[in-house]
C-alpha cells in the first residue's frame, strides 16, 4: 500500500520516466526490480549507481514478448526459443548472443544478454506503455541495494531507498524469488541460476539434459557466492539444532517443521514457521527474511538460524537462495 503523504505512481507517469531515462521500481511475478531503459547505457548506469553493484555484474532486460527479444539479441538458438515457448511470459531468463553495439551496460561487456518476459499483469503493462515511447525493455535488476535480500513488496522498496525512488506499487510479487537462469550461448544449455521453474520441468522444455556451470558460463545476475542477505547472520541449520535454539539465537525460520518449540519463547527466540510446499516458501521467504532482520536489528543484533530446506529439485532454488545469504558474512563468524 502506498503511503499517505505521497501520491501513488501511476502507468502513464512511470512510463515517461522510464522514457526520459530516469528510474522506476516495478513488480514482477518474481520480486520488484529497479528498472531503467536496457537501450541507454547512461540510464543503465545509474541502476548500478543506485544499488551499489559492480559494473561488470550484468543485468537482465525485461521484454514484452519474441519480438521484443529480438531486438537485443544476434540470434535466439533453438533451446532458448523453447524455453520461451514453454515458459514466457513466466519466471525463466534466457542468456543468448548479444546484438552488437546494444545493452553494453546491461551486458557488463559481455557478448550475451539475459532476456525475460515477465508475466505480472503490471509489469507487463508498463512495457506496453514504454514501448509506445521508445523503450524496447527494461534493464532491471532486484531493487534492493547490491547483495541484500530481495524485495518482494513496494514497502521493501521504499525502505531500501526511500520516497525519492519512484515505485510502482502492484502488491505482493506471487513466485517471491528471481527467475530461473538457462544459459543458451553454448551446445548444451546449462542452469545458471534455479528458480520456481525446476530442473526437470526445464529440462523437458529443452528436449535434453542442463549442464553444469562451468568457468566457461557468462556472468549471470544472482550467481556470487555471497548474495540476497539480511544485515544479521544467517545460520542454515539442521531441524534438531533449531528445535534446540542456544541463547545466541535471536530470531529461527523453520520451514518444514510445524511447532514452535515451547521454550523458544522463554528464551526470547522470535521463531517463524514456514508453509509445507516449496512454491509458498519460497513466495514468503525473503519478507519473513527481513521481517526477521528488522527485529533484530532494533534489539541490538542477534543471528537468524534457518532449517536447511530438504534436498530434492523443487527445493533448489529455495536452498540457492538461503545458501548465499548464509555464506555473505560466513567469514565473519570464523573465530
Amino acid at each position: 500500500m502506498t503511503p499517505a503523504n505521497i501520491e501513488p505512481l501511476d502507468l502513464a507517469s512511470a512510463a515517461q520516466i522510464l522514457a526520459q531515462a530516469g528510474l522506476v521500481a516495478f513488480p514482477t511475478e518474481t520480486v520488484y526490480g529497479l528498472g531503467a531503459r536496457a537501450d541507454d547505457d547512461q540510464a543503465v548506469a545509474r541502476i548500478f549507481a543506485t544499488k551499489g553493484r559492480p559494473a561488470d555484474h550484468p543485468l537482465i532486460v525485461h521484454v514484452l514478448d519474441e519480438q521484443g527479444a529480438r531486438v537485443f539479441a544476434s540470434e535466439l538458438p533453438s533451446v532458448a526459443r523453447a524455453l520461451m515457448r514453454a515458459f514466457w511470459p513466466g519466471p525463466v531468463t534466457v542468456i543468448v548472443p548479444r546484438r552488437p553495439g546494444l545493452a553494453t551496460a546491461c551486458a557488463g561487456g559481455q557478448d550475451s544478454i539475459g532476456l525475460r518476459c515477465p508475466s505480472h499483469p503490471l509489469a507487463r503493462a508498463l512495457l506496453h506503455r514504454a514501448l509506445a515511447l521508445g523503450v524496447p525493455g527494461l534493464a532491471a535488476p532486484s531493487a534492493n541495494r547490491f547483495g541484500r535480500v530481495s524485495p518482494t513488496r513496494a514497502e521493501h522498496v521504499r525502505h531500501e531507498f526511500g520516497l525519492a525512488l519512484p515505485v510502482l506499487d502492484g502488491g505482493v510479487c506471487e513466485a517471491g524469488i528471481e527467475s530461473a537462469i538457462v544459459d543458451c550461448t553454448r551446445e548444451r544449455p546449462v542452469l545458471l541460476r534455479p528458480g520456481t521453474v525446476d530442473r526437470q520441468a526445464l529440462e523437458a522444455a529443452c528436449g535434453q539434459a542442463l549442464g553444469e556451470r562451468d568457468a566457461a558460463a557468462p556472468r549471470a545476475s544472482g550467481s556470487l557466492e555471497s548474495h540476497y542477505a539480511p544485515a544479521c547472520l544467517v545460520r542454515l541449520v539442521g531441524g534438531s539444532a533449531l528445535a534446540r535454539q542456544p541463547g545466541l539465537v535471536a530470531g529461527a525460520l523453520a520451514l518444514y517443521s510445524k511447532a514452535c518449540p515451547p521454550s523458544a519463547h522463554e528464551r526470547g527466540v522470535v521463531w517463524r514457521s514456514m508453509p509445507a510446499s516449496p512454491q509458498a516458501v519460497a513466495h514468503e521467504l525473503f519478507a519473513v527474511l527481513r521481517e526477521l532482520d528488522a527485529i533484530l536489528v532494533q534489539r541490538g543484533g542477534g543471528e537468524i538460524w534457518v532449517e536447511e530446506p530438504p534436498w530434492g529439485a523443487e527445493w533448489e532454488g529455495v536452498r540457492d537462495r538461503l545458501s548465499r545469504a548464509a555464506a555473505s558474512r560466513a567469514a565473519e563468524a570464523q573465530p
